[in-house]
């Protein structure tokens, strides 16, 4: 297949990906009542308003209040149901047809700007900031939910189609050494030494100094990947006046950005950062747009112009005063734009990385500028056709990531299975092997959890630092301990309101293996050592549930702020010194469903830095090739344990 045929079958599962993801969320807002999706986490209703004020960017941002907690005073923010509102994400109101107990939705949507607990803060289209305020009297009546993103979606279709149909002969290159049959070359460098880092992770600066087209930073878990990029962005930088640094998430892009600043390397962050961290805010496109000496001029000219234009629209305006108003305005016009280009040019050339996500490249901020390399962190996370969007702003690109972990979120199950979960940095990795740097040397876990990991997804090739091999909290510990269900006829459920799996008397079980082992490291040390707990599941409701278990946990509560419980996709990037897995799946016929996706289940084995629980039924996983083998592992370098359960 040649690039051009790759490329229509991208749009194709794009398609198809699209379709999926409207009709469901059609079919979410005709067939489920409010109070269903409150439980969901995809609503809030009622809510209230808070303050309104126009961003820097001259956008009217409105907050907004879940006011559960106060229509209802059994109701704690606590207790409030999880929710999925994040930073970046599409919104839109409702009104509430009582009735019913269905929405009427506003017929546009906002994107959310930040999330604190019970408080939202939106940006409002321009041309529907009136409407907001006309309605602000009546908030008691509205609510808020997820919207469905046709803008990230149409972003991607266009980036596919420019680059299929592209006449600049860089960019049909550069596609052609991607996807097609031209070779990737490199230019010779003399190598460079850094003391600070391992033999690989300075093989994979060089790649990425040398390469005139792409390189990739393979970065198995735990092995410095991000220290990585940074020194390879810190080389580049050396040759370059300036980079574009992406990734498909605004907390990936947060957390590269902060290492950027940390090394004192001036950061332009553009979009929606989810951390509000004193150092990224400072690096924010607003926030450096808001300190520029000639803001204030601006912000007065702006107010200027929305008076001008109320009085236009009063009724009382003369035709004499209508026309000195316009000419006023097409004065203020003038010189907001000379300002706003001003600033926006100053604070560009101050800066030496963009950041930004895959999809914010086609921000209006971004607009017909180009780099001559791009960096894409996590790109093993993101859709091919989202990384396009994105190196249509470069000469040449540099992924980083790994395609052995979480893949991209796919909602039409014939375009995953078709292969639209295939990264472009899968892609390259196979097709382009001579760009490929494996980074070969972890920092994070016990040998003992890490051999499994490298050995089926690795080649064998990894190997942990000296000063972590051996490493555990507990003399004579083991490692791995798989709690095994078989003999306790433990069964999975079915949870009514979502395809999720739970299983209770796992969970509990797991809550006793936890305050077993607590009580085995002694609470003094695990306050003055702040050890820290992981407990994965890659199941939502299981989470849910295991979450409810441990604030209900009169013995946890000392040890609260030390236990994340999580999701498998909540975990990526992080570790911790204990980490708990519920399995769930427990069932007479083999079936494992979505623990079939072994990428995930290499993310959840490998967070633990010392000790790793796996608590699962071996009868029913060891139907799976890879079970069967993590099973032998563990019984080889671990511990199996079976524990009767018990009520907490």
């Amino acid at each position: 297949m040649n690039s051009l045929q790759h490329l229509t079958e991208q749009e194709e599962l794009l398609r198809l990906e699209y379709e999926t993801e409207k009709r469901d969320f059609e079919e979410l807002s005709r067939q489920i009542g409010i109070q269903r999706r409150i439980r969901q986490g995809k609503c809030w209703y009622p809510v209230g308003g808070g303050r309104t004020f126009y961003n820097s960017l001259n956008q009217l941002c409105f907050e907004v209040v879940n006011e559960a907690t106060t229509t209802n005073e059994s109701t704690s923010a606590d207790a409030l149901p999880e929710h999925e509102f994040e930073p970046g994400k599409p919104v839109v109101f409702f009104h509430a047809d009582s009735e019913e107990d269905r929405p009427l939705f506003w017929g546009w949507s906002c994107q959310i700007s930040r999330v604190d607990g019970v408080r939202m803060l939106v940006t409002i289209p321009g041309i529907h900031a009136a409407e907001v305020l006309r309605d602000y009297a009546r908030l008691g009546q509205l609510g808020i939910q997820l919207a469905f993103d046709a803008t990230s979606h149409r972003v991607m279709r266009e980036a596919i189609s420019t680059i299929k149909n592209t006449d600049n002969a860089k960019t049909r290159h550069l596609r052609e050494v991607l996807l097609g049959t031209e070779k990737p070359t490199f230019r010779t460098e003399q190598p460079i030494h850094f003391p600070w880092l391992n033999p690989s992770q300075e093989k994979a600066v060089m790649k990425v100094v040398c390469a005139r087209e792409v390189a990739i930073v393979h970065g198995p878990p735990g092995t410095g990947k991000t220290t990585t990029l940074v020194e390879a962005i810190g080389e580049t930088l050396k040759r370059e006046t300036q980079v574009l640094v992406c990734a498909q998430s605004n907390a990936a892009v947060d957390w590269i950005a902060e290492q950027l600043l940390a090394r004192g390397i001036s950061v332009l962050r553009v979009g929606n950062p989810m951390r509000v961290s004193d150092s990224l805010l400072e690096a924010t496109y607003e926030r450096r747009y808001e300190s520029h000496p000639d803001y204030l001029d601006l912000w007065a000219i702006r107010k200027a112009e929305r008076e001008t234009l109320a009085k236009l629209s009063s009724r009382h305006c003369s035709a004499t005063e209508r026309h000195a108003a316009q000419n006023h305005l097409s004065k203020l016009r003038s010189r907001k734009t000379e300002l706003e280009i001003r600033i926006n040019e100053e604070l560009f050339a101050q800066s030496r990385v963009i950041a930004c996500t895959l999809i914010g490249t086609a921000s209006r901020v971004l607009e017909r500028r180009h780099f001559s390399t791009l960096f894409i962190d996590e790109a093993a996370q993101a859709l091919e056709a989202a990384c396009w969007a994105a190196i249509l702003k470069a000469d040449r690109v540099i992924l980083a990531g790994d395609h052995c972990q979480l893949p991209p979120t796919i909602k039409c199950i014939e375009a995953q299975r078709k292969g639209l979960d295939k990264t472009l940095m899968e892609t390259v990795a196979k097709g382009k092997p001579e760009c490929v740097e494996l980074l070969t040397t972890q920092y994070r876990m016990h040998q003992d959890i890490m051999q499994f990991s490298s050995d089926w997804f690795y080649h064998g090739q990894l190997q942990a630092a000296p000063e972590i091999a051996r490493r555990s909290i507990l003399e004579l510990d083991s490692p791995l301990v798989w709690v095994d269900t078989a003999l306790l006829g433990f069964e999975e459920q079915q949870t009514p309101l979502s395809q999720s799996r739970i299983n209770t008397s796992e969970g509990l079980l797991l809550m006793k293996t936890l305050r077993d082992y607590i009580r085995q490291m002694g609470v003094e040390r695990i306050l003055n050592d702040r050890i820290d707990f992981g407990i994965i599941s890659p199941y939502k409701s299981q989470v849910q549930l295991l979450r409810k278990l441990v604030k209900q946990s009169s013995f946890l509560k000392p040890f609260v702020r030390q236990i994340t419980v999580n999701t498998v996709d909540g975990f990526q990037g992080q570790e911790r010194d204990v980490i708990l897995i519920s399995m769930v799946r427990g069932n007479d016929e083999g079936r494992i469903g979505f623990l079939n996706d072994l990428r995930r289940m290499n993310v959840a084995i490998t967070r633990a830095r010392m000790k790793l629980f796996i608590l699962g039924d071996t009868t029913t996983l060891a139907h799976h090739p890879f079970y069967k083998k993590l099973i032998e592992h563990v019984a080889e370098h671990g511990k199996m344990s079976v524990v009767e359960p018990e009520e907490p």
